[in-house]
């Protein structure tokens, strides 16, 4: 990024958009182009930087005119635009499609088609051995965006397209931290769906720095994964409890439509390939041609040998650990 740079971010008004935007600001750039559907969120982020260089276009990443005008001069894009929600995504799944599938497909389209140089898109470990929806919406948007990595139309001005996938992002809209914090202040029942039910604990800004890495560093079609820890829920709800003072009684309600007892980052399929790069995982992508009998497979059966990367194996922050790590975010501060 130069002081000549333009960037876009597709669902900027999101929880990672918003953050990302935070992070631009501070950048020398030419311009921040802000793309979702949120009249009401774009007008906020107006009002509360005034900032010329930002601009906000309404627009939604479903409608391919919509997001190929908004691509006009851009050089580098922030595909964040989606669905996330598990069960909203289980009720509705093809409204999950037309967005995370056709609409990441519309995105990465109109980049080519404008010549866009470097784009990332945004993933999530529900995408790794996908049962829900929400995960095998993304899965397929990670396959598409791999897909168009190849296109020789890229190799043409020499753009690279990335991905990313993370974990849960700690007090992220519509995520469990706010919903347990909003109990545990009014002494309600702390729902918990499953006690040993593990997630991994990502800030919003860890997100930003897994995305600038692969903005960086990325190889065409190449997926980063960053290395988080993981707490149960149970251990999440006692210290959020803890924290705020509460006597709120901790209710198990079992767990809801399309949910893991945990989340996968790296599947063993592909910690075969994986480089580590000590807080990152970066997974290269199979580049090959369909002409496979040109080529030796080097890791025949091998993945049998290695352990998939998730939130049972990873390092468990016990209570004082998470809530060392709770007290760095905003939002905690905030409520407290």
């Amino acid at each position: 990024m130069n002081k000549e740079s333009k960037i876009l971010i597709t669902g900027g008004t999101g929880s990672f958009g918003s953050t990302m935007l935070d992070y631009l600001r501070g950048v020398d750039v030419a311009e921040i182009r802000v793309f979702s559907r949120d009249e009401k969120k774009q007008e906020d982020l107006r009002l509360k930087y005034k900032d010329p260089k930002i601009n906000f276009v309404i627009g939604d990443v479903r409608d391919k005119n919509s997001i190929n005008n908004a691509m006009k001069g851009i050089d580098f894009v922030f595909q964040a635009a989606a669905l996330k929600q598990v069960p909203s995504c289980e009720f509705y799944p093809m409204e999950a499609v037309k967005t995370n599938v056709l609409g990441s497909e519309n995105v990465l389209e109109a980049a080519i088609s404008n010549e866009v140089k470097r784009l990332v898109v945004l993933s999530t470990d529900k995408a790794v051995y996908p049962i829900n929806t929400m995960g095998m919406t993304k899965a397929l948007m990670e396959k598409i965006a791999i897909s168009k990595a190849r296109d020789p139309r890229l190799s043409d001005y020499g753009g690279i397209f990335t991905a990313t996938r993370y974990g849960n992002v700690m007090a992220s809209r519509g995520s469990i931290i706010p919903l347990f914090v909003e109990q545990a202040k009014n002494n309600r029942p702390m729902t918990i769906t499953d006690p040993e039910m593990t997630r991994f604990m990502m800030s919003l800004p860890q997100s930003v720095d897994l995305v600038m890495h692969a903005f960086e560093n990325g190889e065409p079609g190449d997926t980063f994964v960053q290395k988080s820890p993981a707490a149960t829920i149970l251990t999440l709800a006692e210290t959020i409890r803890d924290m705020f003072n509460s006597k709120s009684e901790l209710k198990i309600i079992g767990p809801r439509h399309g949910e893991k007892l945990y989340e996968v980052l790296c599947g063993r399929e592909e910690m075969v390939k994986a480089e580590d790069q000590g807080k990152f995982f970066r997974i290269p992508a199979d580049l090959r041609d369909m002409n496979y009998t040109k080529f030796r497979n080097e890791h025949s059966n091998s993945s049998v040998d290695f352990e998939e990367y998730n939130s049972h194996n990873t390092k468990r922050l016990n209570h004082q650990e998470l809530k060392e790590l709770l007290a760095t975010l905003k939002y905690i501060q905030a409520e407290l």
